[in-house]
């Protein structure tokens, strides 16, 4: 693949910095997105060749202009890596709203801005690949992070959408759907609701106490990761969205043969109601 400008949306940590480190490694131009200036000094200290920009997603209105200046320091972007998030934990009776607003704040409407600041500038070049970090989470769902696969199907559908409106101006656009792989996600990033009835203890309190075992042990390496999208992002036919880890596999293989049984038992009544 030839020399390419990546832009990284949380690129100091997780699979953005994973992403990040194996685009330099092979050579590709990184432009890293980051919060704040700590983070910058971090990045760079880890990755000294990488560009990097103060971008909160959750600015909206401020990212145009995040984007236009890149472009005008570090050249044209080529592919865009929406990967700036978070996982929020807890029982959706006990959740505040405003815990629901931020995720989506995050994860969807900030996915969805940096987005739209590169889509009039990979379409007018007639060139360009996008891939938003979903997750398995937006294509099945576990008691106890409701918010977060609430956001990740809406991102999952958005994905979507925005592949067939690009794909007739050569921009490819793929949502990337990881397993557990062994980041922060379930340790200091995620950020989790105090518990506050009873009732649900026998249900949650296991997946809490699993998640916290797992934690630093997942099954996924973000370093195969990176690899799996730099080859993703090399090919002139990319999915429409592409798992990552057996995990995501399995679990989501299960909810498609769950979901071909339920449209079979109720056939007769969804055909019901045709006049």
């Amino acid at each position: 693949m030839p020399e390419q400008t990546f832009f990284i949306t949380g690129a100091n940590s997780g699979l953005g910095f994973a992403i990040a480190r194996a685009a330099l490694d092979a050579g590709h131009r990184v432009i890293g997105a980051v919060r704040s200036e700590t983070a910058r000094a971090s990045l760079l200290e880890r990755l000294p060749h990488a560009r990097v920009v103060l971008c909160d997603v959750t600015a909206f209105d401020r990212i145009p202009a995040v984007v236009a200046q890149a472009e005008e320091d570090h050249g044209p972007v080529d592919v865009l890596i929406n990967n700036a998030g978070y996982g929020h934990e807890g029982v959706l009776e006990e959740s505040p709203l405003k815990e629901m607003r931020h995720q989506f704040d995050v994860n969807v409407f900030g996915a969805v801005a940096v987005a739209k600041a590169f889509l009039p500038r990979f379409r007018e070049r007639r060139r360009g690949f996008i891939v938003n970090v979903t997750s398995m989470g937006g294509l099945i769902t576990m008691p106890g992070i409701a918010y977060y696969c609430g956001s990740k199907f809406a991102l999952q559908g958005i994905s979507e959408v925005m592949r067939a409106e690009m794909a007739p101006f050569g921009v490819h656009v793929t949502a990337l759907c990881p397993g557990s792989f062994r980041t922060d996600w379930a340790g200091r990033s995620m950020v989790r609701t105090r518990r506050s009835i009873a009732d649900y203890d026998t249900l949650f309190d296991p997946i809490r106490a699993a998640r916290h075992e797992k934690d630093g042990r997942q099954l996924g390496d973000p370093a195969k990761l990176a690899a799996a999208v730099l080859q993703l992002v090399a090919s002139d036919a990319p999915p429409p969205q592409l798992l990552l880890g057996s995990d995501a596999l399995r679990l989501v293989r299960e909810r498609i043969s769950r979901l071909e049984k339920e449209i079979a038992d109720w056939e007769d009544l969804t055909r019901s109601t045709d006049g």
